[in-house]
């Protein structure tokens, strides 16, 4: 690795988000070094130490002490994964950007591919999956429907099987931030920037070391977010459901009407009115509740509070030992 007193142009910043991950820095930095030193890149790795319990901040901060090219933005608490991220990406000074996880289930080795279509002229660059053999059968399946489902209801499309990896040209990265929202999916917001884009296609492996920090839990609330970021569908269907029932009421009211005139007037039973009744609760609770989800991001929004909030820094010209941080 380059010692600090070294000077160069950047090309590549790699910005990769961090908690909790004592386990697999070291291996992180030298499969880094390990593919892109030969091929002569000139890169800086962006680390964004999420609020990690361990100790990855002191890692990090070590290494960034001793080699110029690594730097690190310490949070002051967790932020999730979707603002580390965008820390990241406002942080980064390469000519191109590519987030990536420090687990290694994204290869650096794909990063070459990446920069060879980048210097292709493309601005724009997607590591999809080939096959995701790899992950579970439920979670393969649920990935597979999320993506169909909010493919069907938004105007954007967000391209199956591919994650946060992936290169952005320094005019996609200023793009980018120019979105000012908090509540952030960032692949839908990587989808909508459009621009010229090419696709390598790789197999992730399993993680070099560590556990996951992901569960069924975190991925349920972030598709949920990515759906209620990139169409307004649920609110909408609604209006179309109400329609329908009402028009199947007044069906049922005519019908009910000429069913008394000509065979009298019967006892409804209690088992079909209270089917109904609850049936019709439930449609009611269900729709409040998705109103609900919509008015808590325009709450957040409106409150106009910091996206992060940056304790310190290293590596950075003009590192700070205060807090910083991101209005939108």
């Amino acid at each position: 690795m380059e010692s600090r007193n070294e000077t160069e142009a950047i090309e590549l910043s790699l910005i990769a988000p961090m908690y909790n991950e004592e386990e697999v820095v070291d291996h992180f930095f030298s499969a880094i070094e390990q593919c892109l030193g030969p091929a002569g890149i000139k890169y800086e790795i962006v680390c964004i130490n999420d609020g990690s319990s361990d100790n990855t901040l002191k890692i990090i901060t070590d290494y960034a002490h001793q080699y110029k090219h690594i730097k690190v933005l310490d949070l002051s608490r967790n932020f999730g994964k979707e603002l580390a991220l965008t820390a990241g990406i406002d942080y980064a000074t390469g000519q191109a950007a590519i987030p990536i996880d420090c687990d290694l289930q994204d290869p650096p080795e794909v990063i070459l591919e990446m920069y060879g279509k980048w210097r292709e002229g493309y601005d724009v660059v997607l590591a999809r999956r080939s096959n995701r053999d790899s992950d579970t059968f439920v979670k393969r399946n649920t990935s597979m429907l999320f993506y169909k489902l909010i493919d069907s209801m938004s105007e954007i499309h967000i391209p199956a099987n591919v994650g946060d990896f992936r290169l952005l040209d320094r005019k996609a990265l200023d793009a980018l931030r120019m979105y000012p929202e908090r509540s952030r999916f960032m692949k839908g917001l990587f989808a909508s920037l459009g621009f010229k884009t090419a696709i390598v296609e790789y197999v992730r492996p399993a993680r070099a070391a560590g556990e996951t920090k992901w569960n069924y839990v975190k991925l349920y609330s972030l598709a949920l977010e990515g759906i209620l970021s990139f169409t307004s569908f649920p609110l909408k269907i609604w209006s179309y459901l109400g329609a329908a029932i009402a028009f199947s009421g007044f069906v049922y009211g005519i019908f009910t009407i000429v069913k008394t005139l000509y065979f009298g007037i019967d006892v409804p039973g209690y088992a079909s009115l209270m089917v109904v009744l609850l049936f019709m609760s439930g449609l009611i609770l269900i729709s409040l509740g998705i109103i609900g989800e919509y008015l808590a991001r325009i709450f957040i929004e409106v409150k106009g509070r910091p996206i992060y909030i940056v304790r310190s820094s290293v590596g950075f010209e003009g590192d700070v030992e205060c807090v910083h941080g991101r209005n939108g």
